[in-house]
């Protein structure tokens, strides 16, 4: 399959990681993306110009709000921090007011923070959706294509100072629910307000992560949004999944979330699909204990704090366990390490003459939980029109939505 583009933006395989709030930190990110390089051969790395490093998908950062950065917030900064080694550097932002929207990609792109900016209209959680925010908004049609120009207009204003066009793109949803499903408008408003790609996650947010992907809506998107690349997202658990996700759909590339949570080599696995090659990693669990070594010193410099560093790598310990022998007594040992220490000290304690041990290590990460009825604002179901009261209510929406 040929390379993915994103506007003028060369990323390589056409394999996204997605934004996971509290998963794609830099130190996640950069893990990720070595494992991509992984299944470069020579010649593939040899296409970046000298001093760059070659690019093999694209690493997203986690969601951030746009009124955080605007702001300046110490932990929004932090997190659009990009990595001195990462080729793209894509930053995503959260966002329900078009004018903050537009000033925070005004401030990435006249700052050089970034390459690539993503708008999130696809969380599905209560705090984001109550507020008319993720895959609520779309439903509101003149609000979704205020925001979305805004950031296109203003990207495309701030490029010209800097001389370089820096891509806007959407993530999405299907919709709020089966009754109320927006992907198609929303693909074609976006088409039309200049964005460089569309992803949509195969699901409605009152699914939230439960059930099956229903892979048919992307193709519907693809057969809809034709001068784009369409990107698909949801149940990509394997190289496999990739492929036969775009075989099935015709989509342009594929976003993988979940599925690469404690498996940071599933992108050597994607990027080796996608180039043809057989080549897929199967870590016994010796490898997978280096893995979460690295992983927590990535953690321990970029927080600048061994105890906060360790804290955060707590949440991947059952996601890197999945699959393995280990009892019940060191998994949650391993899930309260404090310090490079005490985790060099629990991982040697492991068996660390384990396999990989198959499809069990396999499949979906963590709770997908059940369809749920989304929360919204009163009345937004009503009307697909903006008036006042939701005007002033979306004014102050962004303010109580951390993530930066």
């Amino acid at each position: 399959m040929s390379e993915l583009r994103i506007g003028p933006v060369s990323v390589g395989s056409p394999v996204v990681l997605a934004p996971m709030a509290g998963v794609t930190n830099p130190p996640f990110r950069k893990l990720c993306r070595e494992a991509g390089l992984a299944a470069l051969d020579d010649a593939a790395r040899a296409t970046a110009r000298p001093g760059e490093h070659a690019p093999a998908g694209l690493y997203v950062t986690e969601m951030v709000t746009s009124r955080a950065l605007v702001e300046r917030t110490p932990e929004t900064m932090r997190m659009v921090q990009a990595d001195p080694e990462e080729p793209v550097r894509s930053v995503q932002l959260y966002g329900v007011d078009p004018a903050t929207v537009a000033a925070a990609v005004r401030l990435l792109v006249e700052e050089d923070r970034a390459d690539h900016v993503d708008l999130n209209f696809g969380c599905p959680v209560p705090k984001v959706t109550r507020k008319g925010g993720g895959a609520a908004l779309p439903w509101k049609r003149d609000l979704f294509q205020a925001i979305v120009s805004g950031a296109v207009e203003a990207a495309r204003t701030a490029s010209r100072h800097r001389e370089r066009e820096v891509p806007v793109t959407v993530k999405m949803r299907m919709g709020i629910d089966d009754d109320h499903l927006t992907y198609l408008d929303a693909g074609r408003i976006a088409e039309q307000a200049g964005v460089a790609a569309v992803a949509l996650h195969a699901r409605t947010a009152a699914q939230h992560y439960s059930g099956q992907a229903r892979w048919e809506t992307i193709a519907r998107l693809k057969e809809t949004v034709r001068t784009i690349p369409v990107l698909g997202n949801g149940d990509i658990w394997s190289a496999e999944d990739a492929l036969a996700m775009v075989e099935q759909t015709g989509c342009d590339g594929v976003v993988v979330g979940r599925g690469c949570q404690g498996r940071p080599w599933l992108f050597t696995d994607l990027v080796a699909g996608f180039r043809g090659s057989p080549l897929r990693v199967r870590p016994g669990l010796a490898e997978v204990a280096a893995t979460i070594r690295r992983h927590a010193e990535l953690m321990v410099e970029h927080f600048e704090n061994e105890g906060k560093g360790l804290r955060e790598l707590r949440k991947h310990m059952a996601w890197y366990l999945k699959g393995y022998v280990v009892g019940s007594e060191a998994r949650r040992a391993l899930g309260l390490v404090s310090s490079l220490a005490e985790l060099d000290e629990r991982l040697a304690a492991l068996d660390l003459s384990q396999p990989y041990p198959g499809a069990g290590a396999e499949g979906p990460r963590g709770r997908a939980g059940s369809p749920r009825t989304p929360h919204l604002p009163e009345a937004w179901l009503e009307t697909q029109d903006i008036d006042d009261r939701l005007r002033e209510l979306l004014s102050h929406a962004e303010l109580s939505i951390s993530g930066g």
